[in-house]
């Protein structure tokens, strides 16, 4: 470890220094709250399948852990305070890539050229703010479904070429976690066949790495926490 572990005090110090105004704060973090959130309660349904996987039958369904159905017995126990973490911190690179930042009063506006950078923001804002490498991939590896180097040269993205994919289970949740919400002006929430239909946009290579990632994880109560937020749902 070269960096260190920001508490949840800090992650908002972060959040607020990078933030251009108080309009592109509470997008960007209230995104990123609800992505941790959502990233949360996977990880307990994983964990609760890991923990009963010796007292099932095989075949067995588990009832719905923390809102989420579904899902395959994961090889370990997931680390539920790093996905909140790496959660509440994946996006902080759009601070970066709005073409309107609010900062003059102008509604909120992310330039479609540059946006797909921000992961890669977000990883060199945080590392040079002094965070864990560890912490900081969750920036750089969160887009999409994971962006291969192939994607990268294929699709001509203006990203070094690279694999921008998660290294472990914990960022693979708050890459799927992101998949449920959109930072459109106004936000939304996604439900599963949503986010299919714009997986299906990049091929069906893409598709099906979406679709495996929902059989993995299994689906979050999307109405249930569109409802809370008080936010529109598709």
């Amino acid at each position: 470890m070269t960096g260190y572990i920001p508490t949840l005090e800090q992650i908002d110090e972060l959040h607020r220094k990078i933030a251009p105004s108080k309009a592109a704060y509470e997008l960007v973090h209230t995104h990123c709250v609800i992505v941790a959130t959502i990233g949360c309660q996977i990880v307990r349904r994983q964990n609760a399948l890991f923990t009963r996987r010796c007292t099932l039958p095989k075949d067995a369904e588990v009832p719905p852990t923390a809102g989420v159905t579904g899902g395959h017995v994961p090889p370990r126990l997931l680390d539920e305070h790093l996905v909140l973490i790496g959660g509440l911190l994946h996006d902080i690179g759009t601070y970066r890539v709005f073409k309107h930042d609010g900062s003059d009063g102008e509604p909120l506006k992310f330039s479609k050229k540059r946006y797909i950078l921000h992961g890669l923001k977000g990883y060199e804002y945080l590392l040079d703010e002094g965070v864990d490498e560890s912490i900081a991939q969750f920036c750089r590896n969160h887009t999409g479904v994971g962006l291969t180097r192939e994607d990268v040269v294929r699709q001509e993205l203006p990203l070094p070429p690279a694999d921008y994919v998660p290294m472990n289970l914990e960022q693979e949740v708050v890459m799927y976690a992101d998949k449920f919400h959109s930072k459109s002006v106004p936000p939304k929430f996604l439900q599963v066949e949503a986010y299919t239909a714009r997986a299906e946009r990049f091929g069906g290579e893409n598709k099906q790495r979406w679709l495996d990632l929902v059989a993995k994880y299994g689906v979050p109560d999307i109405p249930a926490l569109a409802e809370k937020y008080g936010m529109r749902m598709i």
